[in-house]
């Protein structure tokens, strides 16, 4: 039987239509190697696309102000679409289709920035490179996924011989390509894994459609002339062109963990993000987990990471809450009740129990968003009804289709387990400079404030809804407006768009709140907004430490409600009275009214804007994952070459360090680092920045962050503030630190191992390392030992001597001998002095040749086995 052809007719049209259409046939040539022949007189094809019948698109329409060469272009491609389908290419067909699609939708409603605006959604002939580059990325997209490994399907009930396990360890599990075991994982277990990855960064892709970006943090209108904010500027569109991206969000349309949760994030996926928020996509089922730049960029170039398995802890709700308790609220409680870096730390967070029924997703976004806060890996919800509502809801089958839900087992093992009452949660606050000094608002009434800030990623669409509605109760009941700074930044455009058609934002403005462009803004203040010296404020962020909103500031953080019901007088005031005037009623169906202006899409046929209904599936069954995947066992003790050269490079010979000690104590926060010292970032008025005093330990100002400067540079500055002497003492031969708990807690910056690193330090010793930080010593090729005897920290006081057998995995010290755990994957990146330059080396092969593997598989086998998840679609290279 003949193959299908597809021929097509252009006669009569304009020659901005032809070239238009012709430049889309070209890269459907080009990418999927779908060639379309234009029709001659004597040619016989199974497919004839004729010229658009202009006249028959206009007589009637409500279209009229549309251009006609507009009216061609999209009649012809809703003809290709349907040609496309005719012959089997129904992927194609739906890439077009998505593109058209995303190129009408107002930008308010997800389009990325490539359509027109809801007045004027005339194309203009001139203006047909987006629909382009539209088509391009997306037609690239299936390029990428199907040269990406493809994950087995999941099983409807489990083997007999596998293990019980965590939520977490079912979706690692199906991740996983190189199990330890078929038996499944369980915590301490190290595998590597796939990943969808939202960064910050500018690295290479695997898979052009899996790689999300946004530029939150110092990106802002007031500071767009300024050079570095130029850079950051240029660094997206860059991104976007030279990568293909289907997912660059540009800046200031959304928070990174925002709209990649409200509109991308799926239940089972394994997502990795450079920012320690990342776990917001816990919310919906999503392991999502913040890693160091490095771990990041490197999952993106190659599609794989590894990932040594934490254990968990579970936490169930009991109870139903007050109508009007949101996750702020929730989680405030669970900081109060376990407190930070206690029960969590190191730890995945996993939320259940009867209760949760009463947590919309929104909610779940503020409690797994402050996961990190709790001292956490991630955190993430069991999978349920609440889950699949919220998911399938979503206007678009693209964003709802790879959803997987596990659950854990009922007998599997957690390190701790809880139980929260939520009838117990009330309206609270955490006072400076912690987020876990918990207390309810009712007894610290009367506080006084210079600014009040409702904003952050961690203050979701509900939020804000209920601060709007206790605004307005203040109105009705005459509150005066006390003289203070107010702001309100919601996390995303769309959030905006439907406050501004509910009329909620002008709720915002009576009461006096400034509305600058959506971004991270005051919660840490590293743009244009920053609290001032001297000034106490109280705000719906997610960390109130010293100098987080500003230099010389103090914050406090509480819910949305309880900071609007403050802003009145600005003093702390309890929002339950306020709150008992707001109708329930009112306030659903005000979120319903969000709901249905999201679900707004422009149908590809029609220029008319119309309701999408929210369409919910019945609730999916829970699965299993397949353990077919596993690995050779790794070579014990592996002795890798390490490169010679680079700066900062410690990792030499790594059998025996003999050093002295310089000791630290308890949580060391690396938060500490990017607070307020922005010495080259300009204020609105154009004055430079200087320098400010941190708090805690502070590794290494932030002033030199932002210039990129290499380890030496950062080193030459580690911990100038806090410990004046411990650059000196290094140079003199203090190379090993120890420290006790939660070393590095905070954020996934790798300055702070990189100033120790590029200082000379040569191992770093601590009870418990914060996950990201722990991460991101291997990763940048600095030594980290776990010690947890006390004995060991009574020894190890500044200046004793101090020897490391690493491959006896021994520690001695006065005479003692204190063994230690060290997985070959750290070391072998050690070794390397760092992902980084193992990558350089090893290229997308990275990983593979890190483990280092034996086995009896041929060598094809064992290839396609490790690298099946490299995409061959972009062959960009990765810039460190």
């Amino acid at each position: 039987m003949p193959k299908p052809t597809i021929s097509y007719s252009l006669n009569g049209l304009p020659a901005a239509a032809v070239d238009s259409i012709g430049s889309l046939l070209e890269i459907l040539a080009r990418i999927r190697g779908i060639v379309l022949t234009e029709q001659s007189n004597d040619e016989t094809a199974s497919i004839i696309i004729s010229a658009p019948d202009v006249h028959r698109l206009v007589v009637g329409s409500d279209d009229s102000h549309y251009d006609s060469t507009t009216l061609y272009i999209e009649d012809f491609l809703n003809r290709l679409c349907e040609a496309l389908d005719a012959v089997g290419k129904k992927a194609e067909a739906g890439a077009f289709r998505h593109a058209l699609q995303l190129y009408h939708t107002d930008r308010e409603l997800g389009a990325l920035k490539h359509g027109e605006s809801v007045t004027n959604r005339q194309l203009k002939n001139d203006s047909f490179e987006d629909l382009e580059f539209l088509v391009e990325a997306w037609l690239v997209a299936l390029n990428s996924e199907e040269s990406a490994r493809k994950l087995p399907a999941p099983l409807p009930v489990k083997s007999p011989d596998t293990r019980a396990m965590t939520l977490a360890e079912k979706i690692l599990a199906h991740h996983a390509f190189s199990l330890p075991s078929s038996g499944g994982l369980k915590s301490g277990e190290l595998g590597m894994k796939h990943g969808m990855v939202s960064i910050g960064e500018l690295p290479s892709v695997w898979r052009n459609d899996r790689f999300w970006l946004a530029g939150d943090h110092t990106v802002e209108p007031r500071t767009y002339d300024q050079p570095r904010v130029r850079e950051l500027l240029n660094g997206l569109n860059d991104a976007k062109q030279e990568f293909k991206m289907t997912e660059n969000q540009g800046s200031n349309y959304t928070i990174l963990h925002t709209e990649f949760v409200r509109e991308r994030a799926e239940p089972g996926m394994l997502a990795l993000g450079s920012d320690s928020h990342t776990c917001s996509a816990g919310a919906v089922s999503c392991l999502a987990i913040g890693l160091g730049a490095a771990d990041v960029m490197t999952a993106l170039a190659t599609g794989e990471t590894w990932i040594k398995v934490p254990e968990s802890i579970r936490i169930d709700f009991t109870g139903e809450p007050a109508w009007y308790i949101r996750g702020k609220d929730v989680i405030l409680y669970i900081l109060k009740e376990l407190k930070r870096n206690t029960f969590a730390a190191d730890r995945i967070v996993e939320f259940g129990g009867l209760g949760a029924r009463f947590l919309s997703c929104d909610a779940r976004f503020a409690i797994t968003n402050m996961c990190t806060e709790l001292g956490g890996v991630t955190g993430i919800f069991v999978p349920d009804e609440v889950t699949n509502t919220f998911v399938s809801g979503r206007p678009q089958s693209k964003y709802k289709s790879n959803s997987i839900y596990f659950q854990p087992d009922k007998d599997a093992s957690y390190a701790a387990t809880f139980q929260i009452d939520l009838t117990m949660v009330e309206s609270f606050i955490a006072l400076h400079p912690s987020p876990d000094n918990v207390v309810p608002v009712s007894e610290k009434l009367d506080m006084s404030f210079e600014g009040c800030f409702i904003g952050a990623c961690t203050t979701t669409e509900e939020e804000l809804v209920l601060g709007a509605l206790v605004l307005e109760a203040g109105l009705k009941n005459g509150l005066g407006l006390a003289p203070g700074k107010r702001m309100v930044v919601p996390g995303s455009i769309p959030i905006v768009n439907s406050l501004r058609e509910l009329g909620l934002l002008e709720i915002y403005a009576q009461t006096g709140f400034e509305q600058p462009a959506v971004g991270c803004s005051l919660c840490l203040g590293m743009g244009a907004d920053r609290a001032g010296e001297g000034e106490n404020w109280i705000s719906s962020q997610n960390r109130n430490f010293k100098n987080r909103m500003g230099k010389g500031s103090t914050g406090h953080i509480c819910s949305a409600a309880t900071v609007a019901a403050s802003s009145f007088s600005m003093r702390l005031t309890n929002p339950a009275a306020l709150l008992a005037q707001v109708s329930p009623d009112r306030y659903k169906a005000l979120l319903e009214s969000c709901q249905s202006y999201k679900n707004r899409v422009r149908k590809v046929k029609s220029s008319k804007k119309e309701s999408v209904k929210r369409s919910v599936s019945v609730m999916p069954s829970y699965v299993e994952p397949y353990l077919h995947f596993r690995s050779p066992l790794t070579e014990k003790h592996t002795q890798m070459h390490a490169p010679s050269g680079g700066e900062g490079e410690q990792c030499g010979n790594l059998d025996i360090i003999e050093s002295k000690i310089y000791a630290l104590g308890d949580f060391v926060d690396t938060d500490a680092v990017s607070r307020d010292l922005f010495l080259h970032l300009s204020d609105v008025s154009g004055e430079t920045m200087t320098s400010g005093v941190l708090t805690m330990l502070e590794i290494i100002p932030a002033a030199f962050i932002l210039e990129s400067p290499t380890d030496t540079l950062l080193g030459s500055h580690a911990l100038e503030f806090t410990n004046p002497d411990f650059r000196d003492k290094v140079r003199q031969g203090m190379r090993v630190v120890v420290a006790g708990k939660a070393f590095g807690c905070g954020s996934s910056r790798e300055e702070a191992p990189r100033a120790l690193k590029g200082l000379g330090v040569q191992c770093v010793i601590a009870k418990s390392f914060s996950f990201i930080y722990g991460r991101n010593q291997p990763s940048i090729g600095l030594l980290g030992i776990n010690i947890a005897d006390d004995r060991f920290y009574e020894l190890a006081k500044t200046g004793a001597g101090i020897k490391i057998d690493v491959p006896g995995r021994v520690v001695r010290l006065e005479g003692q001998n204190f063994p230690f755990v060290l997985d070959d994957m750290e070391l072998s990146l050690i070794k390397n002095n760092g992902l980084a330059t193992a990558y350089k080396k090893y290229g997308k092969n990275v990983f593979a040749l890190l483990c280092n593997t034996k086995s009896s598989l041929r060598p094809s086998e064992l290839a396609e086995l490790q690298l099946k998840g490299v995409s061959d679609g972009m062959q960009t290279s990765l810039e460190w």
